[in-house]
């Protein structure tokens, strides 16, 4: 479950033999959603099926050769599956009944797959699948818009009956149409599994308040639960800042300490029995925290890497990393599209290809070895993401990797505790109780180097929005990266850093 050859004195072997296969699935998934596309796609990866294989077949006595055109073969046969599936997926989604109602108002039911997110001014907004329109039933993606008045108490699974205006919609990730409700839903009742999940979620957010300060109360169920509903707008607003908000939208790190916490028991009642109940903990901790794209990132990985530890065989990282994006865009398609999917997946890449040679050039030039990997870890994930979160919020964050080195030391006990917390919330609330206060002085830290991290002058430096941000980050990224190899850059470099640490502390 951990990154292997973090801080290991020779590297680790890296098997990049899916890694084409996954990044032409991802690629074809993609450009197929965007544009109409997926069938051409598909065509031309059977071409490219068809040369390569011509090309094995024409160099019988070339090894190398023989292994690119089978590399190649592979990547030809993935391009064609996808690029026919999400070719055919797209054009179900144009072709939906639904189109045909767009700017009209009429009574709709839908499921809710995420919890309603705030949008402040009273509005939020919500994910759902679709039940019924009209009369008729149908399905598909839909996004909602409404009063937080109204379906403010709307959960996942819960069935919602109201009327709404029908419109089109903004983005192209397979969603059928946008839902602007008019008017007090009829609520349905959700499922067993649902209404569980939620009684945890309510559970614990109660006893949180009942504990914390309000400060923490808010932070502590979005660090452990990704439940952000709590926190204000000016926490919201130092996370931003501070280049922390991955930590209240959980993610694999929180499915990783989950299930590493529960593998330690090995030692005390064997391999097996340790593996079973990782594998319930992690699909109890995915229906509980609910499925993002993060989290089904990591949950597949997770689940593969378990089974690895049953059968005895060794998994590597990036080959587990390529089969969960194979298997989640066979599923579900549109996390090609999503940006959370995509900061999760370059981020563990990261971490087990950068990471693990940063740490151990740190370690060779006397840096303590938790210290390197501390140091590795966050410099490698905001090296990679950077690009993409600043072509999402218009912002680069120039504290954000120092101020997740000063927290990465107290995520750990806070995951644990919490999720500890909001399991015995539901059968003994003293003891989840009893938890939670010995999270106290760790949300205690990261509220505060939140606060003093986004609080600095020139803590974020605006860019442009999407593809113009993504360029210009990226490019600043691998030209640092690659000249990081010349001394006098790594000098001016240092010089440039400690003069701004010196300027930030002098206002």
């Amino acid at each position: 479950m951990q990154h292997p050859g973090l801080g290991d004195a020779a590297p680790a072997h890296i098997d990049v033999r899916l890694v084409p296969a996954a990044l032409t699935g991802w690629i074809v998934t993609a450009a197929g959603i965007v544009w109409p596309v997926g069938r051409a796609l598909a065509l031309g990866s059977v071409a490219l099926v068809a040369g390569a294989a011509l090309l094995c077949w024409a160099t019988r006595t070339g090894a190398r050769l023989r292994r690119i055109g089978a590399g190649l073969v592979a990547c030809g046969v993935v391009g064609a599956g996808f690029g026919l599936a999400i070719g055919l997926r797209a054009e179900a989604v144009a072709r939906h009944p639904l189109t045909a109602a767009f700017g009209t108002t009429a009574p709709v039911t839908v499921t809710p797959t995420e919890s309603p997110q705030s949008l402040g001014r009273g509005r939020l907004m919500f994910r759902a699948s679709l039940q019924r329109a009209g009369a008729d039933e149908t399905s598909g993606r839909v996004v909602v818009f409404a009063r937080a008045s109204d379906f403010g108490d709307v959960m996942v699974g819960q069935p919602v009956r109201f009327s709404a205006r029908i419109t089109r919609p903004t983005r192209h990730d397979l969603t059928v149409a946008v839902l602007n409700a008019a008017g007090r839903p009829t609520m349905g009742r959700a499922g067993t599994i649902q209404r569980a999940a939620h009684a945890v979620r309510s559970r614990f957010a109660a006893a949180v308040r009942d504990v914390l300060p309000a400060d923490q109360a808010a932070a502590l169920p979005a660090l452990v639960l990704g439940d952000t509903s709590a926190l204000n707008t000016d926490t919201a607003g130092e996370f931003r800042a501070a280049g922390m908000t991955h930590l209240t939208a959980v993610s694999g790190a929180n499915v990783t300490i989950v299930c590493a916490a529960v593998l330690f028991c090995a030692r005390l009642i064997g391999r097996r029995t340790a593996v079973l109940a990782a594998a319930i903990a992690l699909v109890a901790f995915v229906i509980v925290v609910q499925p993002t794209a993060s989290v089904l990132r990591a949950a597949v990985m997770g689940a593969i890497a378990l089974l690895g530890i049953l059968s005895s065989r060794r998994r590597q990282a990036i080959p587990a990393l390529s089969a969960t994006i194979l298997i989640l865009l066979a599923v579900a398609p549109q996390l090609a599209v999503d940006v959370g999917f995509a900061l999760s997946a370059v981020a563990t890449a990261a971490l087990v290809v950068i990471a693990p040679a940063w740490s151990r050039r740190l370690v060779a030039r006397g840096c303590p070895k938790p210290l390197a990997e501390a140091l590795a870890v966050a410099a490698a994930a905001h090296l990679v993401t950077a690009p993409l979160v600043a072509g999402i919020s218009g912002r680069f964050s120039l504290v954000a990797p120092a101020a997740n080195i000063a927290v990465a030391p107290v995520i750990a006990p806070i995951t644990v505790l919490g999720s500890a917390a909001a399991l015995l919330c539901v059968g003994w609330p003293a003891g989840a109780q009893l938890l939670i206060r010995f999270t106290g002085p760790e949300l205690w830290w990261v509220l505060g180097v939140a606060r003093w991290a986004g609080g600095l002058p020139g803590a974020t430096i605006p860019m442009p929005e999407g593809v113009p941000g993504v360029a210009i980050v990226g490019a600043v990224a691998v030209f640092g990266f690659v000249l990081w190899r010349w001394r006098p850059f790594r000098i001016a470099t240092g010089v440039a850093a400690l003069a701004a640490v010196a300027w930030l502390f002098s206002g």
